[in-house]
């Protein structure tokens, strides 16, 4: 292979390993925000639960 090929070459292979970690750090940034969207699912269903009760005690007195 001509150094001009095997530059070409390693410039692909640099491409491809960049854009293999560039989607390896999505997929990471999206599990952890998935996460954080459920933890925050969560803590609305309790608050709003609180809510209820407190409406409801509110409504019994």
């Amino acid at each position: 292979m001509s150094t001009t090929a095997t530059s070409a070459a390693d410039r692909v292979d640099a491409a491809i390993a960049r854009i293999e970690n560039a989607i390896e750090h999505r997929a990471r940034s999206s599990d952890a925000l998935a996460q954080r969207h459920a933890a925050l699912k969560a803590r609305m269903a309790e608050a709003v639960a609180a809510l209820d009760d407190v409406i409801a005690r509110g409504s019994a007195g």
